[in-house]
């Protein structure tokens, strides 16, 4: 993981389909350009990086158009740079942004290029999250809330309590964290959301998903199923009335619509793989694979875990949740076995309770709802205070004058 990666993952807002290219000097600067147009947050961009720097530029516009963003490398000096700048403006089209790339800290050199539009000014040398979140930056509307965190759990094979987990954390995370959560179920012909939280709304994800011409926020909000003040469904039909073969880009747009408006989105992805599970997982912000203490699962947590960290090279690797561990009489693998196969750390170890998870979901509710101070609703708590960052407010210690003033009729100041 990069030095510069915040241990919760840095939220940057991903970039729109916009059309980039950048003019180098340097080969690091060209590399790392390159490599951020790889990044899971650029994947909507097109970017073409070549050599030449300003002179290149100025000639590649005389007779062609000017792409969305113009990255612009400078070595020479001051006069240089500028004199490029003013003849690339005499090329350059109305509403391109451009950005500088240079080597020396002058703050003379940057108000002179601020004055001539240049967008941002960076100095080499550049991490590649330098350049995402500054070509983010400059789309992002100024004033705009924040993305919202999205967290997608998946199961590394069927019936591991993959979406038990993803319930129970986002109930924990809307509850004890006092966040705006919204679940959303992905597995459209078996989810159960529904069935966990004891919801049966008439509308279902299905409508967003099938019918992209009449999406838009005010659809997404009337099929959300509301749980409590502070947590949503976007329940899964289950029904088997139509096949749910999608695209890659399928859900794009329901996913755009709910980073603008919800803090924290819980995408309970089923246990398939095809080019959309993939593309929800590398674009999410956290990823947690549940597994169950056997070689199965080991295997294809090891298999996920490549996949994933290959498209998402700037990104803290996906976290592990071991779960159902202590069945009796069943053989299992070690946790700590588990964990040093997959050269990682644990995020979660859940022990196996048939008894309260089964009654949890036949009643259709939450572990904390059945057994309030369980081990199991304790971790479901800490795991969703990781997973975004926050911890849980601290609540005021009561004064011990309460009782007595409560028999008395009155109120602490």
């Amino acid at each position: 993981m990069s030095d510069e990666l915040d241990p919760h993952g840095e939220l940057i807002a991903p970039v729109p389909r916009v059309t980039i290219q950048a003019f180098c000097e340097t080969a690091p600067v060209a590399e790392a350009i390159d490599a951020a147009g790889r990044d899971r947050r650029m994947q909507k961009a097109h970017v073409k990086v070549q050599m030449g720097g300003g002179a290149a530029a100025v000639e590649a516009y005389r007779q062609a158009p000017t792409p969305n963003v113009v990255v612009l490398e400078f070595q020479g000096d001051r006069a240089a740079t500028l004199d490029a700048l003013d003849q690339l403006a005499g090329v350059c089209d109305a509403g391109t942004k451009v950005l500088v790339v240079g080597h020396v800290n002058d703050v003379f050199l940057y108000r002179e290029m601020t004055r001539r539009g240049v967008s941002e000014y960076l100095i080499a040398p550049l991490s590649v999250l330098d350049v995402v979140r500054t070509v983010s930056e400059l789309f992002s509307a100024p004033g705009a809330e924040p993305l919202g965190r999205m967290i997608a759990f998946v199961g590394a094979r069927g019936g591991v309590g993959a979406s038990t987990i993803a319930h129970n954390v986002g109930w924990a995370i809307a509850r004890n964290l006092k966040s705006q959560t919204l679940i959303a179920d992905l597995d459209v012909a078996f989810g159960t959301a529904g069935l966990d939280f004891n919801q049966d709304p008439p509308q279902s994800i299905a409508e967003a998903i099938f019918a992209p011409d009449r999406l838009d926020a005010n659809l997404v909000d009337r099929l959300m199923s509301k749980c409590s003040d502070n947590l949503s469904l976007l329940v899964a039909p289950a029904v088997l009335d139509r096949t749910t073969d999608l695209t890659e880009t399928s859900l794009d747009g329901l996913i755009d619509i709910l980073r603008a408006s919800i803090p924290t989105i819980i995408l309970d992805v089923p246990h398939v793989w095809t080019a959309w599970t993939r593309r929800v997982l590398v674009s999410s912000d956290e990823i947690v694979v549940v597994a169950t203490p056997d070689l199965a699962s080991l295997r294809n947590t090891k298999n996920l875990l490549e996949a994933v960290r290959g498209n998402r090279p700037n990104d803290a690797p996906p976290r592990v949740v071991l779960n159902g561990v202590g069945m009796p009489k069943r053989p299992e693998i070690a946790p700590a076995e588990f964990a040093k196969a997959l050269d990682i750390e644990l995020a979660a170890t859940l022990p196996h309770d048939a008894a309260l998870f089964g009654a949890a979901a036949n009643n259709g509710q939450m572990i904390a709802e059945v057994q309030a101070g369980s081990k199991h609703a304790e971790l479901f708590a800490s795991l969703g205070s990781t997973l975004t960052g926050k911890v849980e407010p601290k609540r005021a210690r009561p004064s011990l004058f309460e009782p007595l003033m409560a028999r008395l009729g009155l109120k602490a100041s």
